[in-house]
């Protein structure tokens, strides 16, 4: 069995130095000598065999379970090399099998009716409110920040993302905004605060929505804003704006006609919905395993083509796409090193394992984006092509607007009561 396992590791391996010392002891160096040493060590033949036959799903759970150890670098510096050149490497044919089954199947398991749904949320976003403050900025944004400069903090970073969706929104003052997937609420209040707007938030997590209607407080007493546990398929419109942000990979690819019909009914004629949502380059695959089983269950992450087919058949209008390369890898890879620093309270919270679980996903998934085609697409759609703009320089117009407003709000806030 060692042969098997060290043979494949030297197809996957080309460059960079990665040693393996097997459950036997044996120990062989892998690569051309360069970049950061990383050594690893298997402690049962049974986690070798398992990650031989289904690396996807194994190498996560031998390293959760502690029977993969780290000797030498982090599982960052082991993600970073493998799957850096693991695209590109001959895969065994009990792998092909496994992604040929799991890609045939794979609607099965994105079949999220309102209950499954329910439950797939609460096992992620239900968790103790205070893991999220530990790496989260100081809004709690848990999806892709916005890095206008390569320096900027995780806290400017954020605030640039919701100024760069709100800009796009061409929200009026007092116009009904729905937020789909509202999360901490944090999207949903700075759209109220900027232009006085009646915002909806909608969340099936209930810990997201006590947070949500918790935080009201921090804004005037005027601020419009409705935080809701509720289905996107039970809300009742119209809007004359739709957000709707990280929340699009729990929706599943069997369900975007119902999702995007849905919001076609929701939107006024002149409205305008805005989609912000991991995708990737290549075309439609399955969700990785190991993500699947243990932190986001019924996720999925859709190719472009399976988006816009969807939104064509809606009857919606697709006025404006984007892009954004590399800036969820930036996001996670602060996520993660605030993440690891406060690795004790984490452990306080819950236990090591679940540190080591959490520290696997969101390396895993910064390396995704990094070196396995994931991006963050923002598409923003409309029943009418003349509802936005013909160009795109109001979104640069408008975010410079917001960005003053946003430091003029701040003297407020602190200004002194007479």
């Amino acid at each position: 069995m060692d042969s098997l396992i060290l043979n494949v590791i030297k197809h996957v391996v080309k460059s960079g130095t990665l040693t393996i010392t097997t459950a036997d002891g044996k120990s062989t160096t892998f690569g051309d000598g360069t970049g950061t040493p990383v050594a690893v060590r298997f402690c049962s033949a049974s986690a070798q065999r398992q990650i031989l036959f289904d690396p996807d799903l194994r190498l996560g759970e031998a390293y959760v379970d502690g029977e993969m150890v780290l000797e030498e670098g982090s599982v960052t510096d082991l993600l970073d090399l493998v799957l850096s050149q693991y695209q590109s490497a001959q895969h065994s044919v009990s792998t092909k099998i496994l992604s040929a089954f799991r890609f045939a199947f794979r609607h099965l398991s994105q079949y999220n009716r309102r209950g499954r749904s329910k439950r797939n949320v609460a096992h992620h976003y239900d968790l103790n409110g205070r893991l999220y403050d530990l790496f989260l900025d100081s809004d709690r944004q848990y999806s892709c920040a916005y890095f206008e400069r390569e320096n900027d903090t995780l806290d400017a970073a954020q605030l640039a993302k919701k100024r760069h969706l709100a800009a796009k929104l061409l929200v009026n003052r007092g116009a009904r905004v729905l937020d789909i997937g509202c999360g901490w609420g944090g999207l949903a209040r700075y759209i109220s605060r900027q232009y006085g707007a009646e915002v909806t938030g909608i969340t099936l997590s209930e810990e997201q929505l006590a947070y949500a209607r918790s935080s009201k407080t921090a804004l005037s007493a005027t601020a419009d804003v409705d935080f809701r546990l509720i289905d996107y398929r039970d809300v009742e419109g119209p809007f004359d704006r739709i957000v709707s942000v990280g929340m699009f990979e729990h929706v599943g690819a069997r369900h975007y006609d119902e999702f995007f019909g849905k919001c076609r009914e929701l939107l006024t004629e002149d409205g305008v919905f805005l989609l912000h949502s991991i995708g990737r380059f290549d075309p439609p695959d399955f969700t990785n395993p190991w993500i699947a089983k243990y932190i986001f269950p019924g996720g999925y992450i859709p190719a472009l083509s399976e988006v816009l087919a969807a939104i064509e058949r809606s009857g919606l209008v697709v006025t404006d796409i984007e892009i954004l390369r590399l800036h969820y890898a930036e996001t996670l890879k602060h996520w993660r090193e605030r993440f690891l620093a406060a690795r004790t309270a984490a452990a306080d919270l819950y236990d090591e394992r679940f540190v080591r679980m959490w520290e696997f996903y969101l390396a895993g998934s910064e390396m995704a984006f990094r070196h396995q085609g994931m991006m963050v697409f923002q598409i923003q759609v409309a029943k009418r092509q003349g509802a936005v703009p013909l160009t795109r320089d109001y979104i640069g117009r408008e975010e410079e607007r917001l960005r003053v407003a946003e430091v003029v709000g701040q003297r407020e806030s602190v200004l002194p009561i007479a």
